[in-house]
């Protein structure tokens, strides 16, 4: 393991002294300072971003906040202050359907990070039709999702789907899958694994990809095991990547709609409700100030947790 140290040093003092900051030593003391060349590119230029930022995003959600504060239909809006908000936390199924958006976005990002980590590995090994393997993997993540909602949801038909077809053919009771409170929301999870892992792994072997095979050998010839090399190597220096994956997945499931809809429209009841299909089915009954607030709502727990997550694994990064 020496070795290894020894050449991530080396790697980064070839990344230090490639960097384009100018180094610059204080009289006093002789410690360095970089100070960071300046842009080429008058602050102006900033201006078009500016404005197409403030265009399509801040006059918009500073419009959703006080139509969140209001009454409203397509012709009037009255002043009705946090009432809305007060209505949605009073409504049992209303918290349902914020409890069942964590609990999904968390195992559907866990799900993809572990299982697109797994994928990328052996997809990243000598194995045969490697190639062929990796374009199957990432084929879902091209199809319709209200396509692979309906596919699936005929496949998990209690009585006639394939999957309880398949475990009645061996003597076992297929459970309802799509039909039971307790497994709704689940499934629907197993669903979204199965369409979006591909992009998790496609993100992951572009992380081990760059990882350098010295880092290897040099583990090899220390006599280090793959377990060794796996928690070692590719885990601390795939953590990009996994910050990616986590992120993006964090944010998919949290605002997760078109899958869910498809399969199950919130149901069986209420159990597989999430905020966007609350919001919908708000809109759909003129509730428009409602709904509004729980668009506020949505928008403010991805801001609450996807921002201190990203400040966190920042940290971790530069301590490590």
């Amino acid at each position: 393991m020496a070795r290894i140290a020894q050449t991530i040093s080396r790697s980064d003092s070839k990344a230090t002294a490639e960097t384009p900051d100018i180094t610059e030593r204080t009289a006093a003391g002789g410690e360095t300072t970089r100070r960071r060349r300046p842009s080429p590119y008058p602050h102006w230029f900033l201006l078009p971003a500016a404005i197409i930022y403030t265009v399509l995003f801040l006059v918009p959600t500073a419009t959703s906040f006080w139509y969140s504060m209001t009454r409203w239909d397509l012709k009037t809006a009255t002043f009705i202050g946090f009432e809305n908000f007060h209505q949605f936390f009073s409504e049992p199924f209303l918290v349902q359907g914020l409890v069942n958006t964590l609990i999904y976005a968390a195992l559907t990002s866990a799900m993809k990070t572990v299982c697109g980590l797994g994928l990328a590995v052996l997809l990243t090994s000598d194995i045969v039709a490697r190639g062929l393997l990796r374009a199957i993997v990432f084929f879902p993540v091209l199809v319709s999702t209200i396509g692979v909602g309906i596919a699936f949801t005929v496949m998990m038909h209690p009585t006639r789907g394939v999957f309880n077809v398949a475990l009645a053919s061996v003597g076992v009771a297929g459970p309802g899958w799509l039909t039971d409170p307790a497994l709704a929301l689940f499934s629907v999870a197993l669903v979204d694994l199965w369409k979006g892992v591909g992009l998790a792994t496609l993100i992951f072997i572009a992380g081990l990809s760059a990882i350098s095979p010295d880092y290897y050998e040099a583990a090899r010839i220390d006599g280090a095991t793959r377990l060794q090399q796996f928690r070692r190597i590719t885990l601390p220096l795939v953590r990009p990547a996994t910050v990616t994956v986590v992120t993006l997945s964090l944010i998919g499931g949290l605002r997760s709609f078109d899958l869910i809809w498809a399969m199950t429209r919130g149901g069986p009841g209420f159990a597989s409700d999430v905020i966007a299909s609350v919001i919908y089915k708000q809109y759909q009954a003129g509730f428009y100030g409602l709904s509004t607030a729980g668009n506020v709502i949505l928008f403010l727990l991805i801001s609450v947790i996807i921002l201190p997550l990203t400040v966190w694994f920042q940290r971790r990064e530069v301590e490590q």
